[in-house]
């Protein structure tokens, strides 16, 4: 069983009982999360496809938590002209564990 969810404008493969990362949510660690954009449907046996969203069909959430995820380096250099520019990035993120389908 699985299902194929939109959110935050990116689509995520989810299965019951599992964690994703997604983009940083204004939800409070604990509360419950709707996902309603469900874009594919499976329980085993028959798969069903939206045009574009499968209809009556939503997935429960819960935040677990929110935080940082790894430092990206961006480096940048113009050869022979002693251009040298360093910052680095920690996007945030959103951990949701799926409860129910």
């Amino acid at each position: 069983m699985y299902a194929i969810v939109r959110i935050g404008g990116q689509q995520y493969m989810a299965t019951p009982d599992s964690t994703i990362r997604v983009q940083l949510l204004e939800k409070e660690v604990g509360s419950e999360v709707t996902l309603t954009e469900v874009l594919v449907w499976s329980d085993g046996d028959n798969v069903t496809i939206g045009q574009p969203l499968v209809e009556g069909k939503s997935i429960k959430a819960e935040v677990v938590r929110h935080a940082k995820d790894k430092k990206v380096i961006v480096f940048k250099k113009k050869r022979r002209k002693g251009y040298r520019k360093k910052n680095g990035h920690r996007q945030q993120f959103t951990e949701l564990r799926l409860s129910s389908f």
